[in-house]
């Protein structure tokens, strides 16, 4: 117990933590108005089965994974997630 204990609160220091962040396409299956658009980019932490549970189902949504990346740090306390490293690169090549 004691080395257990030991080996913990050594490690502790050296902990990070990272999360997922997804874009997606979201097109509405049921259109209801002309003047609206069928659909819009997102940005998430939500996985592609999260994301389709929590907004109504597959019944009502279809996704579309357009990139992935993985950022440092938490999400708590409500921080912004990272930007795309994809963006960076556009812009780098751009130049």
């Amino acid at each position: 117990m004691k080395k257990t204990l030991l080996i913990l609160i050594f490690l502790v220091p050296f902990a990070h933590a990272e999360y997922r962040v997804f874009q997606y396409i979201v097109k509405n299956k049921i259109t209801s108005a002309k003047d609206q658009p069928n659909s819009h980019m997102v940005i998430s932490t939500l996985n592609p089965v999260s994301y389709i549970a929590y907004h109504g189902g597959s019944s009502l949504i279809n996704i579309d994974l357009m990139r992935t990346w993985i950022c440092p740090g938490h999400t708590g306390q409500k921080l912004k997630i990272c930007q795309s490293p994809y963006a960076n690169a556009i812009v780098e090549t751009a130049q």
